[in-house]
C-alpha cells in the first residue's frame, strides 16, 4: 500500500509540474495546463477514495498521534 501512495503522490506532483511548464511555455494559448490541473484533481481524489476504501478493507490501520 506504501508503494502505491508513493506512485499517487508522484503523479501529482508530475501533473502539477507539467501544468507549471505548460503555462510557462504556451502563454494561455492553449488549455494543455487546464488539462493538466485536472488530472492533478483526478489523481488527488482517486487517491483519497484509494485510501478510504484501503481503510474501510482493513488494509491499512490508524496509529494515531504519539
Amino acid at each position: 500500500m506504501k508503494i502505491i501512495v508513493a506512485i499517487a503522490f508522484i503523479l501529482i506532483i508530475a501533473s502539477l509540474g507539467s501544468a507549471l511548464f505548460f503555462m510557462m511555455k504556451d502563454k494561455g494559448k492553449s488549455d494543455r495546463t487546464v488539462k493538466a490541473l485536472a488530472m492533478r484533481v483526478g489523481f488527488s481524489i482517486t487517491l483519497f477514495i484509494l485510501v478510504l476504501v484501503a481503510y474501510h478493507f482493513g488494509l491499512i490501520q490508524p496509529t494515531g498521534i504519539r
